[in-house]
């Protein structure tokens, strides 16, 4: 029987390459030259069993032995890589039945947000979880990550967009989230979100159905 396929999720990666998932599960790898269209096809990474949702690449500085891309799929599995000419997968981080619908990765912090509502942060090294916060009451639908400053944008289906702070306290290596500011943007199901800077002093919001930000 004919079912669709799709594209969803897309980061750059290892200053060459551009990843792009697709609904078998699969993350496509292609190398992107310096200067021409020769754009190439160079690896299928196939790690998932289902749709992948989100890739993120690292915007910070990744601690040693830290990935730096994560891929997420509709069962809340979580996949950590090393780039470069090779692709490793370092580390699996498995899905408890809820979808991941969106991550982010700095610092070492990976910043997953599902379709529970919640936000879970986890060491990218270790795949060990650190935090984890009931942030909305819907479903998740976009994350994002200031780079400068370690501000996390979230927002969601209960027409709610969260500010959160993320740090690593310096004494106990500990990793620390704090709620900055909390902005509902009325009866709308937000679908977008995103800081407009990289110190995460603005933000623009979009809604399901809705042809303006």
């Amino acid at each position: 029987p004919a079912h669709s396929v799709f594209a969803r999720g897309i980061s750059a990666a290892g200053g060459r390459f551009i990843c792009v998932g697709t609904s078998s599960g699969a993350v496509l790898v292609f190398d992107i030259p310096p200067k021409g269209t020769n754009v190439t096809l160079s690896k299928v990474l196939e790690q998932h069993r289902d749709p992948i949702t989100d890739i993120a690449a690292e915007q910070g500085q990744a601690p040693d032995g830290a990935g730096d891309l994560v891929t997420a799929d509709d069962s809340g599995t979580l996949c950590l890589w090393s780039t470069g000419e090779e692709f490793t997968l370092l580390g699996k981080i498995p899905g408890s039945g809820c979808t991941c619908s969106s991550v982010a990765l700095w610092n070492g912090i990976v910043a997953a947000g599902y379709g529970n509502g919640q936000i879970r942060l986890w060491e990218a090294g270790s795949g060990r979880i650190r935090a984890q916060v009931g942030a909305h009451a819907r479903w998740i639908y976009a994350l994002d990550l200031a780079p400068l400053t370690g501000k996390l944008l979230s927002g969601a289906e209960d027409s709610f967009v969260h500010v959160w702070k993320l740090s690593r306290n310096t004494d106990t290596d500990d990793i620390e989230i704090q709620h900055c500011h909390a902005e509902c943007v009325t009866d709308t199901q937000v679908c977008g979100a995103r800081f407009c800077d990289p110190a995460g002093d603005t933000f623009a919001v979009t809604g399901y159905d809705l042809s303006e930000i």
